[in-house]
């Protein structure tokens, strides 16, 4: 494993510590989900989770007026919220009606579906042995997902539907993220979500208590507090090193959810998280080795042969000796003249 980061000084430490928290908020959004789902319809819910995200924004929209929200490429922010929207309505309902640790266990696929969505939309170029992760990831996530036998789950392809989603949203955010900020993408984002999000929620209407307003104020909280550890872990520290620390996701899922519903992982659920936990974390590394070798590559000069047209370069403290002495030394048949020493 390659972490190019990992130093004596605590910037490992502080990274790892980032990256837990963060799969702890997370592990804890996803809980909360299942709670308030039991009696809150997965679009109502989602609907106030986007509300709910969309207030922070507020300030920054405030602050910078609507100049800041301009953009050339408001179809690719629709479609990037369109790719929200039904990413959340997935997970969601596939939370409402499955164990929570096996969606976040299919929910590890991620970076394999976002491999894949590389090499078709952005035409990235990967190699026999990242197709081969990918591969060994998908099986494992048909271990868990188990569709022909009698085990079949409709929330664990929910689950995988919304991974897709958030593979597509992930590869338009790539591409947002070159013209425009991260702030502008966010609050477009939640512009975009809050209003598609809201008809569903409406037709499935059930006026929240204050207790379940509460729970889903929690969830947009420990959404966006995930989100943003997230990003500092990734400045923190090497990409492929945080991101072992993300797998605890799992098992913090599953603790919580056995301490809160008595949900139990079963042995089919354990085995295909580890093919896919273990197809991402070979990922991450190519990942990590690729791009430690363009870093080098982009430092080391260049040994190719001189071009044998170029013009050489002089010496300034022989300006016109230079020619005498050449044809000095061609008379006396010194073959010095062969081992140009400027070329």
């Amino acid at each position: 494993m390659v972490f190019s980061r990992v130093t004596t000084d605590n910037t490992a430490l502080k990274g790892a510590l980032l990256m837990i928290t963060a799969a702890l908020c997370f592990a804890a959004m996803a809980v909360l989900i299942r709670y308030v789902t039991r009696d809150v319809h997965p679009f109502e819910a989602a609907f106030f989770r986007n509300f709910f995200g969309l207030l922070p924004m507020v300030p920054w929209l405030i602050g910078n007026g609507l100049g800041g929200l301009k953009t050339e490429r408001f179809k690719l922010h629709f479609l990037r919220g369109a790719l929200g929207f039904g990413a959340m309505s997935c997970l969601f309902t596939a939370l409402a009606i499955t164990p929570a640790a096996q969606v976040i266990a299919i929910n590890f696929t991620l970076p394999i579906l976002t491999t894949v969505l590389a090499a078709i939309i952005v035409r990235e170029t990967v190699r026999a042995r990242r197709w081969s992760a990918v591969a060994i990831g998908f099986v494992g996530a048909m271990v868990i997902i188990r569709p022909f036998g009698q085990d079949f789950e409709t929330g664990a392809i929910l689950a995988l539907f919304a991974t897709l989603f958030m593979a597509c949203a992930m590869t338009t955010v790539k591409m947002l993220s070159r013209t425009d900020s991260a702030n502008a993408i966010v609050t477009w984002m939640g512009l975009v979500m809050t209003p598609l999000s809201l008809p569903p929620a409406i037709y499935f209407w059930q006026t929240p208590s204050l207790w379940q307003l509460f729970i889903m104020l929690l969830i947009a909280v420990t959404g966006t507090a995930g989100q943003q550890l997230l990003v500092r872990a990734y400045r923190t520290a090497d990409q492929s090193y945080v991101m072992i620390f993300d797998f605890l996701r799992l098992p913090f899922v599953a603790a919580m959810a056995f301490v809160m519903f008595g949900e139990v992982v079963d042995l089919w659920t354990w085995a295909g998280a580890a093919l896919i936990i273990g197809s991402a974390l070979y990922i991450a590394r190519r990942e990590a080795v690729l791009a430690k070798r363009a870093k080098m590559a982009a430092r080391v000069p260049t040994t190719a042969p001189a071009d044998p047209q170029a013009i050489p370069a002089t010496r300034p403290d022989r300006p016109e000796q230079g020619l005498a002495d050449t044809d000095q030394d061609s008379n006396t048949g010194d073959n010095r003249q062969e081992r140009t020493p400027d070329a």
